[in-house]
């Protein structure tokens, strides 16, 4: 059979070339068509605007599946990707990038540099699709600080139980929570079963102050609704409870951009919604790449995102105001001062362990 020529897609200034663009990426459902390779660099161009509203000047990991998604293909995880599957993160600029692909160097929390893609231009973003990207992982800095995030971001993920009417309700308590405080704050779907909630910040403060942060908003959410929990511990969380995952918020740490397709069936997108519109939707797969150009036709919801940049004083009076102290970090990150040892409560035998939560050795 004769290959399929490549095809080229106009965004902007710029005309990207895309190969093999009648490859199957994603197969029928009952609800969208097969989505080809073509496709799913048109739907970048098609939300092109958008797109750069809420992750432009952002150095982004990629999270690629070369060959397409299909159920049950499974993404490689682990240093330099260990436990292998169908789909990888690439966190350095793949080779053959056009010349006019930027970068910024960022640095792991190991303290290895990488030079990362930089959405300065929304043809970065059909070229990487054309590479095999589905989903965008935007740091929460811009590109000429990288140090000091200009990103607050609440993770709000169900557990198997919640439903979506669960995550709903933690939301809209925590939108409660950043209007009493004078804080506007932007949603959206996270394409799959969770939401994210987003506030602009000054760029002033660090990596852990802002985890702080999010670490004394999951306490107070917690504390006025017990749904919601900062358990760190899978065991020490309930099924139908929906987990503030503040650990997002660190270095490296990222969730998947908006207007990113995910790996999921139907091409899902994760869609920025005002707060009326999160209200009223009762199912996010109705998000997808087929349904969301015809969605922006009546407008960006994060549009004024970034009108205010907040301080986020008040939100570290809440890491005061609760008490409970430190809490674990995630593996690949170093060892922190005050943090719980980390081993599963379960597991955990009390006199292996010292004040400081470092493990004797015998």
């Amino acid at each position: 059979m004769a290959k399929t020529p490549a095809a080229t897609i106009a965004v902007g200034e710029r005309e990207v070339r895309v190969s093999s663009p009648d490859r199957v990426v994603y197969e029928a459902t009952d609800r969208t068509p097969a989505i080809t390779k073509l496709q799913v660099c048109q739907h970048f161009a098609d939300v092109a605007d958008a797109f750069m509203n809420a992750n432009g000047d952002r150095p982004v990991a990629l999270e690629r599946w070369p060959g397409g998604w299909r159920e049950g293909m499974t993404l490689s995880v682990g240093p330099g990707g260990q436990q292998q599957g169908d789909g990888f993160y690439s966190k350095r600029l793949p080779k053959g990038a056009p010349d006019w692909v930027a970068t910024t160097r960022v640095t792991t929390p190991n303290g290895r540099p990488i030079d990362e893609l930089t959405l300065t231009e929304p043809a970065a973003a059909v070229w990487a699709a054309h590479m095999g990207t589905l989903t965008f992982h935007p740091w929460a800095v811009r590109s000429a600080d990288v140090e000091h995030p200009d990103e607050f971001r609440i993770d709000l993920d169900p557990q198997p139980a919640a439903t979506f009417t669960d995550v709903k309700r933690a939301a809209a308590l925590a939108n409660d929570l950043f209007t009493e405080l004078g804080v506007r704050a932007f949603p959206k779907t996270s394409g799959n079963r969770g939401i994210h909630v987003y506030v602009r910040i000054r760029p002033e403060w660090t990596f852990e102050q802002v985890r702080h942060a999010a670490v004394g908003v999951g306490r107070e959410l917690a504390q006025r609704d017990d749904s919601v929990t900062t358990n760190w511990w899978r065991e020490e969380r309930h099924d139908s409870q929906v987990f503030l995952d503040f650990n997002q918020n660190l270095r490296d740490r990222t969730v998947a951009g908006a207007w990113s397709l995910r790996p999921r069936p139907g091409a899902p997108v994760s869609t920025p919604l005002g707060w009326d519109q999160l209200a009223e939707l009762t199912d996010p797969r109705e998000f997808n790449l087929v349904t969301v150009p015809d969605f922006l036709t009546d407008g960006d919801p994060w549009a004024e995102i970034d009108q205010v940049a907040h301080s986020l004083e008040p939100l570290l009076e809440l890491w005061e105001k609760h008490p409970g102290g430190e809490l674990n970090f995630p593996p690949d990150h170093p060892k922190m001062p005050g943090e719980p040892p980390r081993v599963q409560p379960s597991k955990k035998v009390a006199e292996h362990w010292d004040d400081a939560g470092n493990r004797i050795e015998e």
